[in-house]
């Protein structure tokens, strides 16, 4: 038998079959160990689920308190539903249970990724697995690790059901905000923006209907002024000078614990106007980016060229000009560089290798080393310094893409992955 009468099945020597049972093996070894990470690390990694998330589930199942409908909510609506949901097999269980929920998620999209043909699908999705151990527990123990798993399937429907796509990325919206990049890139990039608009309006108006029925009044955008009254975190890139300042010692800076909020900030000098000027600076960051990939697509760039570099610089836009900096939001880059190696795999291995060294270091500082970063010890501020520079870096090279989109592709690997406007 020669080389091209070689059967679909077998790819470069190995069984399609044996490639497919080593990811879904290593698939579970991963998330079985991220579960026990969970439990082991140091820093209490499921601070968020046993804490607050189970705090909230508990209000609602005793008919206390529903937060987004009662009570403000940090987060939007949907939030609420796998926070409830984890309440499924008791309060004892309750970690357990969002863990095996995140797990099912990810395996869904994980299985979705599975099912595209070629080597990209399969080397995107070792690059996932080894993400997920480098980015450690905080991959599993957040709202934020529901939306990752919805974004990746969403990106995957858009070759053949954009408005699905577009559906699922609304929703995913509703449950932690961020994904609303993958909707502003998808209504820039595509062809069709005039029905991917329609769909996430209209995907919009049926969960903010659903909500003021049951009693939210204006209670459901509560998120919205939740996340704009909130201080510095010590981890934001906004929030270096300060720790370098807290870390040198000098008189009015230092670290605390805000009990509203549940997370560490930092305070100095100068601070209360940074915290007022960094969520308009955020907005327009962002609408710069918009306006790039306008541009972009005005000067005839093709999707599959415009949009992955458009969400991955969205995305470190809100990471980089945010007044928070949680370890969570390295999950967000996983989707952006998933579709990225589906579409262009040579262009994005550069970016890929970058996102994974940002999941090494945030573990290393968050759960591992956290203890001294609240410190403020020089050498944790340091590596923390390091991290927000390479996604500095990292936005650096997704707008540098965005402005060569309309030029031709002479990169080998790329593939074709527009969607098609008519369902």
């Amino acid at each position: 038998m020669t080389a091209p009468d070689a059967p679909a099945a077998v790819v470069r020597g190995r069984p399609f079959g044996a490639r497919r049972t080593a990811l879904w093996s290593a698939f579970g070894l991963v998330h079985a160990l991220l579960i026990l990470l969970c439990f082991v690390s140091p820093g209490w990694p499921l601070g968020d689920v046993e804490q607050v998330y189970r705090s909230w589930a508990e209000g609602a199942a005793s008919g206390r308190f529903q937060v987004g409908i009662d009570t403000p909510f940090v987060y939007p609506i949907l939030a609420f539903g796998p926070i409830i949901l984890a309440l499924a097999f008791g309060p004892a269980l309750y970690a357990a249970t969002w863990l095996g929920i995140v797990t099912l998620l990810d395996a869904a999209a994980f299985a979705l990724l599975l099912r595209r043909p070629g080597e990209a699908a399969t080397r995107a999705a070792w690059w996932w697995l080894g993400f997920l151990l480098l980015l450690g527990p905080v991959a599993l123990a957040r709202i934020d690790s529901v939306t990752v798993p919805i974004v990746i399937v969403a990106l995957l429907l858009l070759e053949s059901r954009p408005l699905w796509g577009a559906a699922l990325l609304t929703i995913a919206t509703w449950v932690k905000v961020w994904p609303f990049a993958a909707v502003a890139a998808l209504v820039v990039a595509s062809r069709d923006r005039g029905r991917v608009l329609g769909t996430a309006a209209g995907t919009s108006a049926v969960i903010v209907l659903i909500a003021l029925i049951l009693g939210s009044g204006l209670t459901v955008f509560s998120f919205v002024t939740e996340q704009t009254g909130r201080g510095i975190q010590i981890e934001s890139s906004v929030g270096l000078a300060w720790m370098w300042q807290a870390a040198a010692g000098l008189p009015g800076s230092f670290l605390y614990y805000d009990h509203e909020i549940l997370t560490y900030q930092v305070t100095g000098p100068g601070i209360d106007l940074a915290i007022v000027l960094m969520t308009p600076l955020l907005a327009l960051a962002v609408v710069a980016v918009l306006l790039l990939g306008w541009r972009a697509m005005r000067d005839g760039a093709g999707f599959d060229r415009l949009y992955p570099p458009l969400l991955l610089a969205l995305v470190l836009t809100l990471i980089v000009f945010n007044k928070v900096g949680s370890p969570q939001f390295m999950g967000w880059l996983v989707a952006p560089v998933i579709f990225g190696l589906l579409v262009r795999p040579g262009a994005w291995r550069t970016p890929a290798v970058l996102v994974a060294v940002l999941a090494g270091l945030t573990q290393l500082i968050y759960p591992h080393l956290y203890d001294w970063l609240l410190l403020a010890h020089p050498a944790m501020v340091l590596l923390l310094t390091l991290r927000n520079l390479l996604e500095v870096v990292l936005l650096g090279w997704a707008i540098r893409e965005i402005w060569r989109s309309p030029r031709p592709d002479y990169r080998t690997g790329a593939r074709r992955l527009t969607p098609d406007p008519k369902e």
